[in-house]
């Protein structure tokens, strides 16, 4: 598409690399969206977009670190955090023909221990795709795609079937369809329902339609799939003048607040997971409600409206940007080309803190403020990753560890 801004977006490439390269090894976790793995993604495609290898090499230090870490007893398992995310980053860059490395042998030996706690997190109602079983499913998926081992392979089939199998048991049917429920507070097990993609409904319903297209899982996810999207889809506002069209969640007896603008909670990440479902399961009806609520959010512009408080990929700026590029790519609407190249202006607004990292910080609450911030889903790695997609026609698959591609 043609691009605006580009010399102002390749300076800030320039500066985020030289902030990763020299502050990398200050964050102490190595998962791909929190940790030192996902910020070497950014090396990788920016010495591919500059065919240059220096950056190559920047990319190859911080993935040994990330090695060098786990070999020295780091165990803290999660997919965004810990070692789970981190061979996501092994799997993908052999994937991508980055790096050349023989992950079954790298990665095989902790399958039983990312299983046990995927297992035990799940039969607690713990399906979080940031910190939660679903994550680790993601990371099994992963493994099952690209594993050169029939016996890895009939082993991931298994794992990835024993979660589906707890998912079914730990879901509720009602006349709406099927639903997952969140225990809130441990002392009261008030519970409710949330339909964010980083820690909802939404995220489930994502993975199993990830899972779908492979013969050996869509007979075992097809009904929960089907009954996902129909308990989601009923809680679409009728009003298309509404600030959001689905809300954060909901309980037995209210409907949570409006949701802002972002990739974590609110329509972008249900709209985008009802589009993956619809697309598994061939239903038009389903695929046509995911656009509207996808171009519905197109409209929500200013802060007032989207509630965007900082840039990177979480809830800011350049995650909006990444969505809505990611959409116009993928079905050539102007709509998304124009919300992707806001979302990207307003990103380049951002960058005015003289002491943040390439004049970013990212929003932390109110109680802790700004932030910098090295890392893949809030700081600028990410914020990096997604001015590379804008700037290049070049096709590239890292937002798939977001669950958008």
């Amino acid at each position: 598409m043609h691009l605006a801004y580009t010399e102002e977006l390749e300076k800030q490439l320039v500066t985020i690399h030289s902030i990763l390269r020299d502050h990398y090894a200050e964050n102490s976790e190595v998962g791909v969206l929190s940790g030192i793995s996902g910020i070497s993604l950014f090396h990788f495609y920016y010495s591919k977009y500059l065919e240059t290898d220096v950056h190559f090499d920047t990319g190859i230090e911080v993935l040994s670190e990330s090695v060098h870490r786990i070999n020295n007893g780091y165990n803290f398992p999660t997919y965004c955090t810990g070692i789970a995310g981190a061979g996501w980053v092994f799997d993908h860059l052999v994937e991508e023909d980055f790096v050349d490395l023989d992950t079954d042998e790298l990665l095989s030996d902790l399958d039983e221990y990312l299983y046990g706690i995927m297992m035990s997190n799940i039969k607690e109602g713990n399906y979080d795709f940031l910190h939660g079983a679903i994550g680790y499913g993601y990371y099994f998926l992963k493994r099952y795609r690209n594993t050169k081992s029939d016996v890895l392979k009939e082993r991931y089939v298994e794992y990835l079937l024993s979660l589906v199998s707890v998912l079914e048991q730990i879901s509720e049917n009602d006349k709406e369809g099927i639903k997952w429920p969140q225990v809130v507070h441990k002392k009261t097990e008030a519970q409710e329902y949330n339909f964010g993609l980083s820690h909802g409904i939404s995220g489930i319903i994502n993975f199993l339609s990830r899972l779908h297209q492979y013969e050996e899982f869509k007979n075992a996810v097809e009904t929960l799939l089907k009954g996902g999207t129909a308990y989601l889809v009923r809680f679409e506002n009728p009003d298309s003048t509404a600030f959001s069209l689905f809300p954060n969640n909901v309980t037995d007896t209210t409907r949570g607040v409006d949701s802002r603008l972002a990739w974590c909670y609110g329509d972008l990440g249900i709209g985008l997971s009802l589009r993956l479902a619809a697309k598994a399961l061939k239903d038009d009806e389903l695929y046509q409600t995911s656009i509207r609520v996808l171009k519905h959010a197109t409209q929500r512009k200013t802060i007032e409206q989207s509630l965007v408080k900082d840039a990177g990929l979480c809830h800011g700026s350049y995650g909006n940007a990444q969505i809505f590029g990611r959409l116009y790519r993928e079905t050539n609407d102007e709509v998304f080309k124009e919300a992707a190249t806001h979302w990207i202006e307003q990103g380049l607004a951002m960058a005015t803190f003289e002491d943040g990292y390439a004049g970013y910080k990212a929003w932390q609450g109110k109680e802790n403020e700004w932030k910098n911030e090295t890392n893949f889903l809030t700081g600028v790695a990410g914020i990096g990753l997604a001015i590379l997609f804008y700037l290049s026609d070049v096709e590239v698959t890292w937002d798939e560890c977001l669950m958008i591609g």
